[in-house]
């Protein structure tokens, strides 16, 4: 039995991990903070602490004591300030992990971004391949606190791991998948290109996997990993299956990238020059995820790890679905 530390335990990825580790025997400790909405785990066997990764006084305590500290906090947004996404996930992910080696910890792991990469247009891209400079906060800040991970291990004999996560989905999902089933349900939805560039969904209990085996094999040491649920699929593809299985009718609509690039770049303008607060409908961010190919292999995870995705694409949209239309009371649509 391992002690295990998760920061974000509270959050859609964080309280996947872990339930999966209490299935599993592990004693689990969670890092939240004390306004923090804690209804993922609730009724878990979970030893939480208060405290703030921004906030270097309150990262001792929970560390101690602890075999693997899983980084799963971080702010994952495709619209905010730069400092914002920062302070979090650069400046917080060296407040944890140099707390983490101080207090004894053995293995670290990070859990980043596919996105680190950038959206220049690529199928099977593999670990070794360079990350591309990009427009986008979130990206830069997720590989700036990576590599500055794997340079801490040089010095450190704590072990690092990163996995590197696609677009991650699954019941309990307000990051992706509810917005996007929001403007589905709205007949807001609408595909870059026809809908025709490759993606790269990641369902959480795949994903989880991936973390259970990067935690414990010793060939994860130094080492970052694809976590994907490995399909050669386009956004057409992957919206249709889940219009299917929620019941309504996919989109029709279909706009060039050039355009559609534009128009949420003009959206952009428009919300900081007017300070609107919350998220233009169209980002850049989202437009360059939905419109250029995004896929990765998962040959390394494979081979290292023997990582194999165990739940269907099929399987893993009929869940999601269903979570979705329970939390919405969605009916299907006539004729459907």
């Amino acid at each position: 039995m391992s002690v295990i530390l998760i920061t974000g335990i509270n959050g859609f990825i964080g309280s996947n991990i872990a339930k999966r580790f209490i299935s599993d025997g592990h004693k689990v400790r969670g890092l939240v903070r004390k306004t923090s909405d804690l209804s993922f785990i609730d009724g878990m066997n979970i030893e939480l602490f208060y405290g703030d990764i921004t906030s270097t006084d309150t990262l001792s305590v929970p560390v101690k004591g602890a075999d693997i500290v899983i980084h799963a906090a971080g702010f994952a947004s495709d619209w905010g300030s730069y400092e914002k996404f920062y302070r979090i996930n650069v400046e917080g992910t060296q407040n944890i992990a140099r707390a983490s080696c101080q207090g004894g910890v053995k293995r670290f792991v990070h859990i980043s971004t596919t996105a680190a990469y950038g959206f220049s247009g690529f199928q099977y891209m593999e670990e070794s391949e360079p990350m591309a400079d990009t427009i986008f906060a979130y990206c830069e800040t997720k590989k700036i606190a990576e590599k500055w991970l794997f340079e801490l291990a040089k010095s450190s004999e704590m072990e690092i791991v990163a996995i590197r996560p696609g677009n991650v989905f699954g019941p309990n999902d307000h990051t992706f998948i509810e917005k996007y089933a929001d403007a589905l349900t709205a007949g807001k939805g609408g595909y870059i290109g026809g809908g025709r560039t490759w993606t790269a969904p990641t369902y959480v209990e795949n994903l989880v996997d991936g973390i259970v085996l990067a935690c414990f094999k010793k060939e994860a040491a130094g080492e970052a990993f694809f976590i994907t649920d490995g399909l050669e699929i386009d956004w057409r593809t992957f919206t249709e299956k889940l219009c299917i299985e929620l019941g309504i009718k996919p989109p029709i609509l279909s706009i060039p990238f050039r355009v559609g690039y534009i128009i949420a770049y003009l959206m952009e303008i428009i919300y900081k020059l007017f300070q609107i607060k919350k998220d233009p409908l169209l980002t850049r961010y989202r437009i360059s995820n939905g419109g250029r190919d995004y896929h990765f292999s998962i040959k390394k995870a494979a081979v290292l790890l023997g990582y194999s995705p165990k739940v269907t694409l099929e399987d893993s949209v009929k869940r999601t679905a269903q979570w979705y239309k329970g939390s919405r009371g969605l009916r299907p649509l006539a004729g459907l």
